[in-house]
């Protein structure tokens, strides 16, 4: 899969994150395109990652500042990042020999959004 195509999957599954909990069912095509973001966040490295970054006082994070967190080669590390990136988690710049990441606040947001419960809550 391409860049653009990767993108573009990534996009359409953040377009389409409505509260599950609004009494109307995903559709078959709309959990096609959530699964990656949900899929990509169930790995406690992978979470963590996230958490990292978006803790970053700058708001973003090198790879080579992440590897200390972890009991993990720099390839395993960089394969999550890949990952967290491929489904639209994560921006991604590189700067000369290193890649700096930041968290897309839309997609956690997006995702964030799925699990609102507040149409459940009684008027």
């Amino acid at each position: 899969m391409s860049t653009n195509e990767l993108s573009m999957t990534s996009d359409a599954g953040l377009a389409c994150c409505t509260p599950l909990a609004t009494g109307a069912a995903m559709s078959a095509a709309q959990a096609e395109q959530v699964a990656p973001l949900l899929k990509a966040l169930a790995d406690s490295v992978r979470l963590r990652l996230v958490s990292l970054i978006a803790a970053s006082p700058s708001g973003e994070a090198c790879v080579c500042d992440l590897n200390d967190a972890f009991d993990l080669t720099q390839a395993t590390i960089s394969h999550h990042l890949k990952v967290l990136h491929s489904a639209g988690l994560l921006d991604r710049d590189k700067r000369g020999v290193w890649v700096y990441y930041a968290v897309r606040p839309a997609a956690l947001a997006a995702v964030a959004n799925l699990f609102d419960t507040a149409a459940l809550a009684p008027a």
